[in-house]
């Protein structure tokens, strides 16, 4: 077994998102199958407490607390775990760092942290290999805020974060190089609306709906291989999802002559190929893995300053 020999824990951020959960290195679907016995595919399957779990195959429900039930728990131990093989490590002490959507931080950090805590101690296992993690802390982070926090010094001026993920968007304003606290705002308007909407406009149309994987490529890509008709209507429906995000920028004083926009998470391939923008105004971050690694620059930074102590 290999085990992580240094002092200083491991600080893993998890992007907890509501369609993706997203590590420095990795990315997988917000999806958990518990079972009893094991199941006859077990090629992303994880064991925890005498249960299987098969990881990442269709969506969670949207829910508002994570910690409402297991699986967000679940999904921590399988990013961890990811985590650590990338490391080739099957043991170790781990300090996560995690976040909730902007506004939702200081009402809900106290019990998410006590969730992702819940057990100092578990063994798993994952992908048929055994870990041993010993989790010693966690920090709970603003979303929006950690996907950019290592570029603070490129924010003169007035300017607006978006990040746009699966169940909800965040915005928040960063004026000379300051976020200000005060105009931060959580918007239930993530990309699972427009999936959502693209499903009712084709059954309404055509009385079929293709694979959620085939809409998600569209949105991603731009194209997909199916009928031009039903790329007509998820375009259609795309773009008048991309006309409500920036209404509702709008509706927060976003103004693209007085400020710059800077847009993150995964709904930000939504604008760039379904909305009008000005590139020298607007820049999309690309990065899905940005906020997990922003959660893990923000911890390191406040290991640093507290000497080496979190």
């Amino acid at each position: 077994m290999n085990v992580n020999k240094n002092q200083s824990p491991i600080v893993i951020g998890i992007d907890h998102g509501y369609g993706n959960i997203k590590t420095a290195s990795s990315c997988f679907r917000t999806s958990v199958k518990a079972y009893d016995t094991e199941p006859t595919f077990t090629s992303n399957m994880l064991v925890y407490n005498g249960r299987y779990y098969i990881i990442g195959e269709g969506h969670k429900e949207f829910i508002p607390e994570k910690q409402n039930d297991d699986d967000y728990y679940i999904l921590t131990l399988a990013a961890v775990a990811r985590e650590l093989y990338a490391r080739n490590l099957e043991s170790a002490s781990v300090y996560l760092a995690a976040g909730l959507p902007l506004t939702w931080v200081s009402e809900q950090k106290d019990e998410f942290k006590a969730y992702l805590l819940r057990e100092p101690h578990v063994d798993f296992v994952f992908k048929k290999r055994t870990f041993h993690v010993d989790f010693v802390g966690a920090e709970i982070l603003p979303q929006g805020f950690a996907a950019v926090a290592g570029q603070l010094g490129e924010f003169r001026g007035v300017n607006m974060i978006c990040d746009i993920g699966n169940g909800t968007m965040n915005l928040m304003y960063i004026n000379d190089h300051r976020p200000i606290v005060e105009k931060m705002f959580t918007e239930k308007y993530g990309t699972h609306q427009c999936v959502l909407n693209i499903r009712e406009q084709l059954m309404r149309r055509f009385g079929s709906v293709p694979d959620d994987s085939v809409i998600e490529s569209v949105l991603r890509y731009g194209t997909a291989d199916i009928a031009e008709k039903y790329l007509m209507v998820i375009r259609s429906v795309a773009i008048e999802y991309v006309e409500g995000i920036l209404r509702k920028l709008r509706e927060h004083e976003y103004n693209p002559d007085l400020m710059k926009l800077y847009v993150v998470g995964g709904g930000g391939c939504l604008i760039k190929n379904f909305g009008q923008y000005d590139p020298n105004r607007v820049v999309i971050k690309d990065d899905i893995c940005a906020t997990a690694k922003g959660y893990e620059f923000l911890t390191k930074l406040k290991m640093k300053q507290n000497g080496g102590k979190l």
